[in-house]
């Protein structure tokens, strides 16, 4: 059997998101399930009317979550009223436009608002990850090359490579700075990694 080296190799890439993704949504509590669910229903309306407003495509938003609830007493017997919400996914392809779609949301739903989320992403991922996966191959042949040189021997041919997975690129939660005026947004930088397992032939 030819003798071989087993390495794993690890290589990071990182780039400036060029989208940011809300998650938003309303909450609206009334006396009985129908008026709940109408309120909610016109809010989130609302709500997208906004972001189409500030040139968010309508491709760009997706109802996440809709439902209602009863909302009980202290003592859990007796409904008081019902609570309706209902979620809206919003990707922001100009993240310039964040602070003042978000303000335009909190006009348009009032105190029935609620951001679960604001976060930055990539729309195509896979350049940086074809990056990252070259800095791991590269990270992995030169850990060969040193065992292999401190070992007396020669690399050969690759018999083998091995896509690692343990996640890709990760939506990174960006974080809104309060003022005077429209909330900024500080972006950062988004970083995906890459592991791969070689087998090299030793000479």
């Amino acid at each position: 059997m030819t003798e071989h080296i087993d390495v794993t190799g690890s290589g990071r890439a990182s780039a400036p998101p060029d989208v940011v993704r809300v998650s938003a949504g309303v909450r609206c509590e009334a006396p009985d399930v129908s008026a709940a669910l109408s309120d909610a229903a016109g809010r989130a309306a609302a709500l997208a009317q906004a972001a189409r407003d500030h040139g968010v495509d309508p491709r760009d938003l997706r109802t996440t979550t809709s439902g209602v609830q009863p909302r009980y007493d202290r003592d859990g017997t007796s409904v008081l009223g019902y609570t309706a919400q209902q979620g809206l996914a919003v990707t922001v392809r100009d993240p310039a436009l964040v602070g003042a779609l978000v303000d335009a949301f909190a006009g348009a739903a009032g105190n029935a608002l609620t951001i679960d989320s604001v976060g930055t992403d990539l729309a195509d991922p896979a350049p940086l990850l074809a990056a990252a996966r070259e800095a791991a191959f590269a990270d992995a042949r030169a850990k060969a090359e040193q065992y292999a040189a401190l070992a007396g021997r020669g690399l050969g041919k690759v018999v083998r490579v091995s896509d690692v997975v343990e996640g890709g690129a990760q939506p990174r939660f960006a974080r809104m700075t309060a003022g005077t005026g429209t909330p900024s947004l500080e972006l950062g930088e988004n970083t995906v990694t890459a592991t791969v397992a070689v087998r090299w032939e030793l000479s």
